[in-house]
């Protein structure tokens, strides 16, 4: 079967940053404000009194202490507290696709390629500004990519999951290079109103390139020894917004917004996310021991820990399993991929490591990687 790696990885990252901080003095402004205006709703018990945030609960319940956004106005607003931002033309490259412009061309850099080199786009992430026509095509005009391209999504484990597909793709010969970016602007769908997802979620973009061993020049490629993804149903994590929505009269407010019934997903999660892990690296006989490092999905410090335990049989060293969602919050698909763009490197060839993500579905994407 031929070999495939992961030869180039690209980053990009917005200069606005939202910290802790000025989130909960955001919110707990937009908290006086609401039990002020339903006072009487609450006295008579129609209504409970919101409750204040506080940084100390944000970081131990998750691990963020800041996030970077795309556009910071009107976020911390407690009369607005959503982004704000003008709403592109049909001629002007939307924010997935700028995003993911910048991503790829430091991805190719490091791989040593151009876009005339990329025969296939996979664009995936949690969540597309459009149903059609594909961002990713838009994205493969954008760069000068032959080929072609589609759109996927399978939530936060989009990035493995995008990753297999192209594998496969060249393993089939459907395409020699891949480029597979997950440009997430999370932050419009964040309920900044709401206590216990208000802190979540940061915007940010991730691209790798996809190709077969006999066309790598990068001296920092990663082969793809593995690949294990798994999905069952579950209503814990939920987006409910569709194309239908405009034909209910009675629209749930809630429904743009992330949602999620975070210990269940904790419990029924975690135990699947193991197994997909310690069974695949059974299958290739590799050992805790043989790991030089584990990136995971970055959407709460406890879960990683959590699953590092599981999978090294004791506690993980800090560089081991490295976080980036103390500054880069919950990333959902990309967050994986961030953790293994900034720590790379210290690998030596024939060193194994797992990249991992997961969500909603739920959904799990391993992939065990070695050092070329």
């Amino acid at each position: 079967m031929k070999n495939v790696l992961i030869s180039g990885s690209g980053l990009f990252t917005p200069t606005e940053i939202v910290t802790n901080e000025e989130l909960v003095a955001s919110f707990n402004q937009y908290v006086d404000l609401f039990n002020a205006q339903y006072a009487a709703e609450i006295a008579s018990g129609e209504l409970a009194a919101l409750e204040y945030s506080s940084c100390e609960f944000i970081e131990k319940a998750s691990g963020i202490k800041s996030r970077h956004v795309l556009h910071k106005e009107g976020i911390l607003d407690p009369a607005v507290m959503m982004p704000v931002f003008p709403k592109r033309g049909e001629d002007e490259h939307p924010e997935m696709v700028e995003m993911a412009i910048v991503a790829a061309q430091e991805a190719m850099t490091q791989a040593g390629k151009t876009a005339a080199d990329i025969d296939l786009v996979i664009c995936a992430a949690s969540n597309m500004q459009r149903p059609y026509p594909a961002l990713s095509i838009e994205l493969q005009q954008a760069l000068g990519a032959t080929g072609y391209a589609f759109d996927m999504n399978v939530a936060c484990s989009s990035a493995t999951f995008a990753i297999s597909n192209a594998v496969n793709a060249i393993r089939g010969g459907m395409a020699k290079v891949v480029l597979v970016v997950n440009p997430e602007f999370a932050s419009p769908q964040v309920n900044y109103t709401s206590r216990d997802s208000h802190f979540i979620f940061g915007d940010v973009c991730t691209a790798t390139i996809i190709e077969a061993e006999d066309t790598v020049t990068s001296e920092n490629a990663y082969r793809i020894l593995g690949m294990s993804l798994k999905t069952e149903f579950s209503n814990n994590i939920r987006c409910d917004v569709g194309y239908t929505e405009h034909c209910h009269p009675q629209t749930d407010p809630e429904a743009p917004f992330f949602k999620q019934q975070g210990r269940k997903v904790f419990k029924e999660l975690l135990p699947i996310v193991a197994d997909v892990i310690l069974n695949e690296m059974q299958r290739l006989a590799v050992n805790p021991d043989d790991l030089k490092r584990l990136w995971l999905h970055q959407a709460n410090i406890n879960m990683n820990l959590f699953a590092a335990k599981k999978i090294l049989g004791r506690d993980p060293l800090p560089e081991e399993a490295p976080l980036v969602l103390d500054t880069y919050a919950n990333t959902a698909s990309a967050g994986s991929i961030i953790a293994f763009h900034k720590h790379k490197e210290g690998i030596q060839s024939g060193e194994k490591a797992i990249l991992c993500s997961f969500g909603a579905g739920y959904s799990v994407g391993c992939l065990v990687l070695e050092k070329r």
